[in-house]
């Protein structure tokens, strides 16, 4: 038996390259991790393998690998889920799209082009998750109860006075539904000051 190191170093390199973009996943606690990221771009590389190589005669070769393209949705679906109106885990499911390509990829034996995908994926990961960190705004949602027009009032100044910014506010009956505005680095702080404001009241902070 003839054993193909070549295509083994292809397989190999693909999946240490989409282990890399899983474990910045995985680091940021994300849905998708080293594991997940190494199979996808390990066997998107095989795919590629057997389109290549698998067939003999008058076949289109790119054939298995285009349904790696489509294919791969199908797991990108699984990790994207809607919670408290919010959309999450698409860009895990990019990820895993990009760690499918890279396989694809050095299923070819383009492991310059990979290995420069890889890098600039994780690039743009972590810079982003920096820049969002740093700049990025919140909405807190704030519940205050039981409350009266004179108590809301005394706790939208007081809030004013500490650099609170209150973007609405819904008031039924003795409860009072606030959305503050703060940025993300602040929201720890911003939330700890509203408990302060309120201690005489029931918060719930979401």
């Amino acid at each position: 038996m003839i054993i193909e190191w070549n295509l083994i170093l292809r397989i190999f390199v693909a999946g240490l390259l989409g282990g890399a973009i899983g474990f910045e996943r995985e680091f940021r606690a994300k849905e998708a991790g080293v594991r997940t990221h190494f199979i996808v771009a390990l066997g998107s590389a095989l795919f590629m393998i057997i389109s290549q190589f698998a067939f003999t005669g008058q076949f289109d070769h790119a054939r298995v690998a285009a349904q790696v393209v489509s294919g791969i949705g199908f797991i990108g679906a699984g990790v994207i889920i809607f919670q408290k109106n919010v959309i999450r885990g698409i860009t895990t499911a990019a990820g895993l799209w990009v760690a499918a390509a890279i396989g694809l990829a050095c299923g070819a034996g383009m492991y310059t082009l990979s290995v420069a995908a890889m890098l600039l994926t994780i690039f743009c990961l972590e810079a982003m998750h920096f820049i969002t960190n740093k700049y990025s705004e919140r909405i807190l949602t704030v519940s205050l109860s039981p409350v009266t027009s004179e108590r809301l009032l005394e706790f939208m100044d007081a809030a004013k006075a500490d650099k609170i910014e209150i973007d609405s506010f819904i008031v039924t009956d003795d409860k009072a539904i606030l959305q503050v505005r703060t940025r993300l680095v602040q929201s720890t702080e911003t939330s700890k000051k509203i408990l302060s404001l309120g201690k005489d009241l029931k918060v719930e902070i979401s």
